[in-house]
């Protein structure tokens, strides 16, 4: 499988040895490329300021970055035509559906059951 897109969910349950952890990690090892918007450094480092716990910049070190260079307001009303969203989730998959716009092109590993409720044209663990 070559390409992943990868959400907060699938790094924080790895850097923080949550159930599924061991499984989660086995899979992003999977790929030939991670991809994530820079967002998740963010959220990554907040999660682990709330826990009072030291961040590690390694689990970070394979992600490819996407920054998108335009506005994504056609993949949000594309996205939020199917149902609400939070911001933050909103932005994870707007930027996946613009990097990759035939989805077939790439995994989205979530490890947020809530963020699939519905099918986003991705596959999606």
């Amino acid at each position: 499988m070559p390409t992943a897109y990868a959400d907060t969910s699938a790094i924080v349950t790895v850097a923080f040895h949550q159930p599924g952890a061991a499984e989660t990690a086995a899979r992003l090892n999977n790929f030939d490329q991670l991809t994530s918007a820079n967002l998740l450094e963010a959220e990554a480092r907040a999660v682990h300021a709330r826990e009072n716990r030291q961040f590690d910049q390694l689990i970070l070190s394979k992600i490819q970055w996407i920054h998108p260079v335009r506005s994504l307001s056609h993949e949000f009303a594309t996205i939020l035509g199917y149902g609400y969203l939070r911001g933050a989730d909103l932005w994870h998959v707007a930027v996946a559906l613009d990097s990759f716009p035939d989805p077939r092109e790439v995994t989205f590993l979530t490890l947020d059951n809530g963020l699939w409720k519905r099918r986003w044209g991705f596959e999606y663990e």
